[in-house]
């Protein structure tokens, strides 16, 4: 097999492959095979048709179609390999030449990654900033691990307050007239989560049950349903149901409940001595962060649009699997947004470019300065697991095999981590 690469555009060439007669003969073998056992020739048991039999009655060009699908992406993938190329894209093929008796030839266009022109990454300036253990740092702390343990209560009386989940009816108008995507029943709402139009949820502060008001809001200029841009909107809300998060004391016995702590001293020096550890990651992470945008601000690529778009569909499963958590699908999210699925793509686009650039620079960075995993960090990293699972080393290198044959993954995530050190150490920190 012969395959050769040409540029047309700086992410787009063509890949011309050429395969030998034999290998086409042996796929016209694997095409006859195939088809024969769903053959029925009068004086011939079914599948049991001579091959020259078959020729002649069907002709060997029935054959070529089956021969191309199983020939084709083999030959494909030998070629990416032999010429080194690394598409990010389905390619379009066209066949140039089948014929039995002769070489197989197909060519094929191909989206491949980009080439990173990377700027500076070395010795970038990073802005400093304190993560320090404090005593609000530590309540805010503990409130959380409260929160965390809170008992949800239906109301029977009371008034809707911030951080309260709501049941309600609503129904909303602009200029007196209903909107798509203005209207729901028994709908629940974290008051206070933002999820809502500015100025909305604070206006059920102070609701009771079975109580219905109107809320008057304004949709933002750049709002994404350009028909309601700017414009002001009423809603008729009935509220239905109030459950609030209760928080347990901080005494032993929710200590000893939720812990193997007897103390609650014991309990909070743990709880100080984790936030610590957090408070280092953070600040870790803060300086990685700069270090990462910097670089990749620096670097100049030139993306292919599909690999955008393999991003935004990536980012939009995520984002539909984050609203199933809460019983929404992406169907109803798109009905209560008034968007359709091309504006709520069209949303994600800067992340997913972000991203995408960011991968790309970082995978440049790694090659240019040899930042490749070792076998040892690869162990290191499998012990971690198992150790935070509570499983042997074995066990756990089977299951993440069985997802990740070669662990390319966990390759690819510590090659990164890498990477972003190596930003990190070469920088210059005040």
């Amino acid at each position: 097999m012969t395959a050769k690469w040409e540029k047309t555009e700086p992410n787009v060439g063509v890949l011309e492959v050429e395969v030998d007669s034999d290998r086409f003969a042996e796929a016209l073998d694997y095409a006859f095979k195939k088809v024969v056992k769903q053959v029925v020739v009068p004086g011939f048991r079914k599948g049991k048709v001579p091959r020259k039999v078959f020729e002649r009655r069907f002709g060997i060009e029935t054959l070529y179609q089956d021969a191309v699908e199983y020939l084709l992406p083999r030959a494909y993938d030998e070629a990416v390999r032999e010429t080194g190329i690394d598409p990010v894209d389905v390619p379009q093929v066209d066949v140039v030449q089948v014929e039995a008796g002769k070489p197989f030839k197909f060519r094929a266009t191909v989206t491949v990654k980009p080439e990173v022109q990377l700027g500076t990454y070395k010795g970038l300036e990073l802005q400093d900033k304190p993560f320090e253990m404090n005593d609000e740092a530590l309540e805010e702390e503990l409130t959380r691990i409260r929160r965390a343990h809170a008992e949800i209560r239906t109301l029977e009386d009371g008034e809707v307050e911030k951080g309260d989940t709501v049941t309600i009816d609503f129904k909303g108008t602009v200029d007196g007239e209903p909107f798509e995507g203005g209207e729901a029943d028994n709908f629940q709402l974290e008051v206070g989560s933002g999820l809502l139009v500015s100025g909305f949820e604070d206006q059920l502060i102070g609701m009771k049950p079975g109580e219905s008001r109107q809320v008057r809001v304004t949709f933002p200029e750049n709002y994404h349903v350009k028909s309601l841009a700017g414009k002001e909107a009423v809603f008729d809300v009935t509220l239905h149901e109030i459950r609030r998060r209760v928080l347990p004391e901080l005494t032993e016995e929710f200590v000893q409940e939720i812990s193997d702590f007897q103390t609650v001293d014991e309990f909070v020096e743990d709880v100080k001595k984790s936030l610590q550890e957090r408070l280092e990651a953070e600040h870790r992470a803060y300086l990685q962060n700069q270090a990462v945008e910097k670089a990749v601000e620096n670097a100049t690529v030139d993306i292919p649009a599909v690999m955008i778009e393999h991003e935004i569909d990536h980012q939009l499963q995520h984002f539909a699997a984050q609203l199933q958590t809460q019983q929404i699908s992406l169907d109803d999210y798109l009905e209560f947004t008034g968007m359709s699925r091309e504006e709520l793509r069209s949303q994600f686009r800067a992340d997913a470019e972000r991203s995408v650039k960011t991968a790309l620079v970082l995978e440049a960075i790694a090659k240019a300065e040899n930042l490749e995993p070792t076998e040892e960090d690869v162990n290191a990293e499998i012990s971690k697991i198992a150790e935070a699972a509570q499983l042997e080393v074995d066990r756990v290198r089977q299951l993440l095999s069985l997802r990740d044959p070669g662990l390319q993954g966990m390759r690819l995530d510590l090659r990164n981590r890498k990477t972003v050190e190596f930003l990190v150490e070469h920088s210059k920190v005040s």
